[in-house]
């Protein structure tokens, strides 16, 4: 055969294994998805950048929302539980790749602890304005998950995932245990399941109880093996789970029985009313709010193992520097939002008070499509930043500290 009519799958296969980012050991859809949810919520944060409503009232707060504004928050409550759920494979599959598991425990234990690190260091600023307030958000809950996964990846798969899924489950149980009723103990109960202060009078807040976050991670540990089987039986075992899941959401919250501290219940119309159904509890992730997010990656994963082209490869490249782009996102977005915010004639004095008041002027930002704007420019802006880096870390295994960015 003359090498002119190379075609098919075979060609397919030469292009990517002469793509600087093809990787014979990953999977595609995982980096697809990974970077799905990296681009989604970059939507949320733009949106508490430069739309001033952020500061005025919750998205989900169906008193005051809008469907536009209610939706354009609720598709971006699937990037951390995904993204967690992504960690606690990822870590089974390093793990089969090291067949050492002290180096995984010690490597899990790391990262997660460079996590945790990373949140109150260069994070935790952005989000407390530079007050000096430690806020424990989604860096936090991951690295959490790592660090319990260090200790519990040296035990039966089998048991990780088990173990998992009773906390998924179980934890709403414990809704009725109130920091407030604890004592001097309340701040690390908020640690572990219940939004509140920090221990010790840190100044600060917990955003993301860690427990149910761990629990999301021994997931994703527990389903590990999954990503070792064929392809079709892979999808098979995901659409079913994705589908068990939603319509389990459907089956609980419509009964209002379990899964949620909120219930839903008949609004103004029939739009609101789906609203109050939607509107699940994220702060700690309730079970409700699992299935239907963890229900929905489980269906997405399926569908983009078979999204190429253009798409495809700009999912891939996000979704193989994921903390790049996390931090660099949020500290250009900020530096952008400033930087409107002062073209408009404001100080910066001007912006901590509306923060703290919670009362900025009408005229204040861009706007919900203001916020769509810059979400699309920060997106075009950074994807060329995060290629390169993609390349780098392909290139230079060699550098073993390119593994924690």
């Amino acid at each position: 055969m003359a090498t002119g009519a190379v075609s098919g799958p075979r060609q397919a296969r030469i292009s990517e294994a002469q793509n600087p980012l093809y990787d014979e050991h990953r999977l595609p859809e995982i980096d697809r998805l990974r970077g799905l949810v990296m681009v989604l919520m970059a939507l949320d944060h733009m949106r508490d950048f430069f739309d001033a409503d952020a500061i005025r009232f919750s998205p989900t707060d169906l008193d005051r929302t809008n469907a536009f504004l209610f939706f354009t928050r609720f598709i971006t409550h699937f990037c951390a539980p995904t993204f967690t759920v992504l960690a606690g494979v990822s870590a089974y599959l390093y793990g089969v790749k090291v067949k050492d598991p002290t180096a995984l425990s010690r490597f899990l234990a790391a990262r997660g602890l460079w996590l945790i690190f990373l949140d109150a260091v260069v994070i935790g600023p952005i989000w407390s304005m530079g007050s000096g307030r430690s806020e424990l958000g989604t860096l936090w809950a991951i690295g959490c998950g790592l660090v319990a996964l260090a200790a519990l990846s040296r035990l039966p798969q089998r048991f990780v995932l088990l173990t998992g899924v009773l906390i998924i489950f179980g934890h709403n149980l414990l809704d009725g245990i109130h920091a407030a009723d604890l004592g001097a103990f309340g701040p690390w109960w908020s640690l572990l399941h219940e939004t509140g202060k920090l221990p010790f009078d840190v100044p600060g807040d917990v955003i993301y109880p860690a427990l149910p976050w761990i629990g999301v991670a021994a997931l994703g540990y527990g389903i590990g093996p999954l990503f070792l089987e064929p392809a079709k039986s892979r999808e098979r075992a995901l659409f079913v789970a994705g589908g068990m899941a939603l319509a389990l959401f459907v089956v609980l919250r419509f009964s209002n029985f379990y899964g949620d501290p909120h219930p839903w219940g008949a609004q103004r119309d029939s739009l609101f009313t789906l609203l109050s159904f939607l509107k699940v509890t994220k702060y700690p992730p309730s079970l409700l709010y699992l299935l239907a997010t963890l229900g929905g990656a489980a269906l997405a994963l399926p569908l983009l193992a078979r999204a190429g082209g253009g798409v495809g490869a700009a999912l891939t490249v996000f979704g193989r520097t994921p903390l790049f782009f996390y931090v660099l996102h949020l500290y250009v977005g900020v530096a952008a939002a400033l930087a409107f915010v002062m073209a408009q004639g404001y100080s910066l004095s001007d912006i901590a008070g509306w923060a703290k008041a919670r009362a900025p002027p009408p005229e204040l930002g861009a706007g919900l499509a203001g916020a769509y704007l810059a979400w699309i420019l920060v997106i075009l802006a950074l994807y060329p930043l995060c290629r390169w880096f993609a390349q780098v870390k392909r290139r230079r295994r060699d550098l073993w500290w390119l593994t924690y960015l």
